[in-house]
């Protein structure tokens, strides 16, 4: 069952959500029409978590009233109820489940679109084609969600790999799905170029940046920016190697540099530039501000050094491994054909259990 303090805020969510409903038939709020669509909003968002505590409520009486009959003289109704909370316990076990879960913080970004960054590191060329295997499956993970993806940059290496590629991926619940892949991936493999048949080890960290109203807060000067335009190189048809369309901009404060490339319109180049670079910003500032607060933050880029690793794709085995969650899977080849929800829910879930006991360790000291 809920904690006292949990069911006391439920109470006050309920509360709030009739309050709402009378202030929706109000002749005034309707006339306005930001304050109506406001609490149109907050209506909409409270009404699954009213009717899921209301559903709570009615199997909480449901059980007590047949508590009561346990010591009934009637022997054959003492079982009837008997058996009949024990068919019950369950399903308020799953509905005091749910309710602490709709009560858990909702992350602002999860709904945002991402910069999905992917470096290469540790392990030279072999880094770079492993940049590329990890392009291709977040590209066919994207196409199995039906989401937009966009080439904002990249850097290809002589043999066919990357040294850097910067994705925009617009869609559905993006941030909310990709924000754990944020950290060092690390492959062993046998390269094409290895005659011995040696396992190599290389690594490629990979950032994932939301997108969104967000980093609309991050204030950016001009005299802080350096813009230079250049022609863009690979894929990306004449016009593009033809014209000077691909821009870099500088942030000179932080030394962080963005480059976007893949658009035929300079002007184009530059908003998507400056949009990934609000975004770079904004997660310093988050990340600045969490260690002050000393937060347990997952790294969003790290060195590309082998001992900083998140997951493991080892090829020879066939096998991923997430080392976060102790989480093996035995078909590699299909992972990295964009089969990612089997690594990604199982992070999700994680997470969910991780807040939840944080919420009612929190729930108990107050």
């Amino acid at each position: 069952m809920l904690s006292e303090n949990l069911t006391h805020k439920l109470e006050e969510l309920r509360d709030r959500h009739e309050e709402i409903a009378h202030l929706l038939a109000d002749a005034e709020v309707v006339a306005d029409q930001q304050k109506f669509t406001a609490l149109s909003k907050e209506y909409s968002k409270l009404t699954p978590v009213v009717h899921e505590f209301e559903s709570y409520l009615e199997t909480v009486a449901e059980i007590a009233e047949l508590r009561n009959h346990l010591e009934d003289h009637d022997r054959e109704l003492r079982t009837i109820a008997s058996e009949s909370i024990e068919e019950l316990n369950p399903k308020l076990e799953s509905q005091t489940d749910h309710l602490q879960k709709l009560l858990l913080p909702k992350d602002p970004n999860d709904t945002a679109n991402v910069f999905l960054e992917i470096r290469a590191g540790t392990g030279g060329e072999e880094a770079g084609l492993f940049a590329g295997s990890l392009k291709r499956m977040y590209l066919n993970f994207a196409t199995k969600k039906a989401w937009v993806v966009e080439v904002v940059d990249e850097s290809p290496t002589e043999i066919g790999g990357y040294k850097q590629v910067v994705l925009r991926i617009q869609g559905d619940e993006v941030f909310g799905q990709l924000k754990f892949e944020a950290g060092t991936h690390r492959v062993q493999r046998v390269p094409k170029t290895e005659s011995q048949g040696r396992i190599h080890t290389s690594a490629c960290t990979v950032a994932v940046l939301p997108e969104g109203q967000s980093n609309e807060s991050i204030e950016i000067e001009k005299s802080d920016l350096r813009i230079d335009t250049f022609r863009a190189s690979g894929a990306g048809g004449q016009h593009v190697n033809k014209t000077d369309s691909a821009v870099r901009i500088t942030h000179l404060p932080s030394g962080i540099v963005v480059a976007c490339q893949q658009e035929r319109s300079q002007l184009r180049n530059r908003e998507q530039a400056m949009s990934l670079l609000a975004a770079k910003l904004k997660e310093i500032e988050d990340r600045n501000r969490e260690n002050e607060e000393a937060a347990d933050r997952r790294a969003q880029i790290g060195s590309g050094d082998r001992s900083e690793r998140i997951r493991t794709y080892n090829y020879p085995q066939g096998r991923l491994t997430d080392h976060r969650i102790d989480l093996t899977l035995y078909k590699l080849d299909e992972i990295l054909e964009g089969s990612l929800q089997e690594v990604i829910e199982p992070l999700i879930v994680h997470d969910q259990a991780d807040r939840l006991r944080e919420l009612k360790s929190a729930t108990h000291q107050a």
